[in-house]
């Protein structure tokens, strides 16, 4: 299989190959998958039981209809179906978005997921990408990419909430500010594929604000969420003229009959999809704690099913994902393809412990294992960054004319200014409350003031310099309308304020608590390190798992109104 690794990854126009293709070159048995997002604990065996034995009935068959489908998930989730349109899978709801709703211009953080910004260039539009700064941890200045939008003259606006591959969370109050702030525009569209994954908030999503708005879709993936991305199905939810049109366009039978007896399932099992999505917000903890002991690795936060990590220096990611497939059987998300990204990065899913200890086994192997042989020759704290290759930056270059050339220049200066200098660490005053690992990292100096973060409701009240002032939180006042004014926030937030974790509207800070295996800034990467609420990207303390019904047939009942609230 070694020979034939670099031509499926080559030969093929998805960003991996596919698990049937991958099964076919080996023994018959496919890899352990850190590379497709999806949920690894539900359906459960019973439920896989169940299609198994309703197999041949399930291919016989013709499904119902869409509106059908339709109506049934709508039930569930407690939506109204003239507000709803459902899809094979949501890269078909992307294509009919692009083909009715898009006009001239699209506007996309990078990196991002492909198709949103692949779709419209292949049907001509011109796409406005917006980098996401890797200094500033990868996260989204809603303010900044408002006046960029404006800058551009750009028709639509599409945000990733929580952003494939670097699993950045936006609050749901700050998405709201931002919709009404774009309300001029053509349409705006709020990706939540991934939001059930997300405990930053007890209500993350938007799609309760979105019908009642004329220019706003929410986009949503079911194959993720339930862990069926080969059964394509997803939904979209936006007023009933946006929905409707949309769903005029899609085939009758556009939804298959895996997916409609998955769908008619649900109503039954709405305990165990709630429990699943705690063990992933779990095991997404312990596998930053894992992944964080390995020299030279950067974890990125994250409120997505994945982690985006960056590899030591002078790792180059095609080899160590070549490697971990055909030494170790381990499929990863190498990043190099991704508009924004390079290969130094990965996106890794989260798994169960017994994978993600596989995982790290691998790694240390492919990345230390012998020093000849290693894909690291020398371990640096250099943390210089590219835009991945020079094909990359002509392609931002001719798609968005001159509004972000050069992504590895931004990426290492602010717009107007020189990188910054190394700066002496003042050591940080030990707090006697607080263990030896749960110690905050002492910040490097900088010249823009931040904002003093609350305690979170349990925890031990964060320290900052006496200095530190208040660093202007995004908000519709600091957005550019039509004609921008004196209110608009910089181009993007200093490193300084991103350390500091600037609280969003309706969001409390967290405690710097730290975590086992990440006391060494070495092992960290950039920045000093993360702490563990960092790493989860959590604001709040761990919530307590759904209660536990005592009949597993009554319907989704008040789970089915946790998943609408709660996962959207």
């Amino acid at each position: 299989m070694a020979g034939n690794v670099t031509s499926l990854f080559r030969g093929t126009a998805a960003h991996s190959p596919s698990m049937a293709a991958l099964t076919r070159e080996g023994d018959g048995a496919g890899p352990v998958d850190f590379c497709i997002p999806c949920n690894p604990y539900f359906p459960t065996p019973a439920m896989f039981d169940e299609l198994a034995g309703r197999l041949r009935e399930i291919i016989t068959y013709y499904p119902s209809s869409a509106d059908t489908i339709t109506s049934e998930l709508c039930s569930l989730l407690q939506l109204p179906p003239q507000c709803v349109a459902m899809g094979n899978g949501s890269t078909e709801l992307i294509t009919w978005i692009d083909h009715l709703l898009v006009r001239e211009s699209l506007a996309i953080p990078v990196p991002t997921f492909g198709r949103w910004t692949d779709q419209p260039m292949e049907t001509g539009k011109r796409v406005d990408m917006f980098p996401l700064q890797e200094s500033n941890g990868f996260a989204l200045d809603l303010a900044a990419y408002a006046k960029f939008i404006r800058s551009r003259g750009t028709k639509v606006a599409v945000i990733c909430n929580p952003n494939n591959p670097d699993g950045g969370f936006l609050p749901r109050q700050s998405v709201i500010q931002f919709m009404d702030a774009m309300a001029d525009l053509d349409l705006v569209v709020i990706d939540e594929s991934f939001l059930e994954f997300a405990d930053a908030e007890s209500e993350p999503s938007v799609v309760e604000d979105a019908v009642m708005r004329p220019n706003v879709i929410v986009l949503r993936s079911l194959g993720k969420n339930f862990g069926l991305h080969g059964i394509r199905f997803g939904y979209m939810v936006a007023n009933p003229s946006l929905a409707g049109k949309v769903r005029s366009m899609l085939p009758k039978w556009n939804l298959n009959s895996f997916a409609e007896t998955v769908v008619f399932m649900l109503k039954n099992h709405g305990k165990e999809y709630m429990e699943s999505l705690h063990m992933v917000r779990r095991d997404r903890l312990d596998m930053a704690r894992q992944l964080s002991a390995l020299p030279g690795l950067t974890i990125y936060p994250s409120q997505g099913n994945f982690l985006f990590v960056r590899l030591p220096v002078g790792a180059e990611g095609t080899v160590v994902r070549d490697r971990l497939l055909t030494e170790h059987r381990i499929l990863v998300r190498e990043c190099g393809n991704k508009v924004g990204s390079s290969s130094r990065f990965l996106r890794l899913v989260v798994r169960p412990q017994t994978d993600v200890r596989r995982l790290v086994a691998g790694l240390e192997q492919v990345l230390y294992g012998s020093r000849k042989e290693a894909a690291v020759p020398e371990l640096s704290s250099s943390t210089g960054y590219g835009s991945g290759s020079a094909m990359v930056d002509r392609l931002v270059g001719s798609t968005n004319g001159a509004g972000v050339q050069g992504l590895a220049a931004q990426a290492n200066a602010w717009p107007g200014q020189p990188a910054p200098a190394p700066q002496p660490v003042a050591a940080a005053a030990p707090q006697p409350s607080l263990p030896a690992a749960a110690q905050p990292r002492p910040a490097a100096a900088s010249p823009y003031p931040v904002q003093q973060p609350a305690a979170a409701p349990g925890y031990p009240a964060p320290q900052q310099p006496a200095a530190a002032q208040a660093y202007p939180a995004p908000g519709p006042a600091s957005w550019p309308a039509a004609a921008q004014g004196p209110g608009a926030m910089p181009a993007q937030m200093p490193p300084a304020a991103m350390q500091a974790q600037v609280p969003s509207p309706g969001l409390q800070p967290a405690a710097q608590t730290g975590m086992p295996g990440m006391a060494g800034a070495a092992s960290m990467g950039a920045q000093g390190g993360l702490t563990a609420a960092q790493v989860r990207g959590r604001t709040q303390p761990e919530p307590p798992p759904p209660p536990q019904s005592s009949s597993s047939g009554s319907g989704w009942g008040a789970v089915g109104a946790m998943l609408y609230n709660q996962a959207g």
